[in-house]
């Protein structure tokens, strides 16, 4: 994805408040990504849709991978019951 302008922009929080349509209409129609400070300190974004949805494949993603490495390992070397994990984990005294 080719980006039409600079790929991110810094504004006050203070700033975008007041102009929020114009902010609005920066990321949607020309992609630019804001990132909005507090006090010199970064603390969210507005980013394009697009780029949301990327971010969310890229997530599911390395989650499917975490997970077909879990089920490998348990191919591997075998499950535990969860009997065996709750009996593991009981307390004396506890019913």
């Amino acid at each position: 994805m080719t980006r039409k302008t600079d790929p991110t922009t810094r504004l006050r929080s203070t700033l975008v408040r007041d102009a929020f349509s114009d902010t609005i209409n920066r990321v949607a129609y020309s992609g630019e990504r804001i990132v909005l400070e507090r006090r010199g300190k970064a603390v969210a974004a507005v980013v394009p849709l697009a780029d949301l949805e990327l971010l969310e494949d890229l997530e599911d993603r390395l989650d499917l991978d975490e997970a077909r490495a879990a089920i490998a390992e348990t191919r591997k070397k075998g499950a535990v019951s969860w009997e065996k994990v709750k009996a593991a984990l009981r307390r004396p005294g506890d019913g």
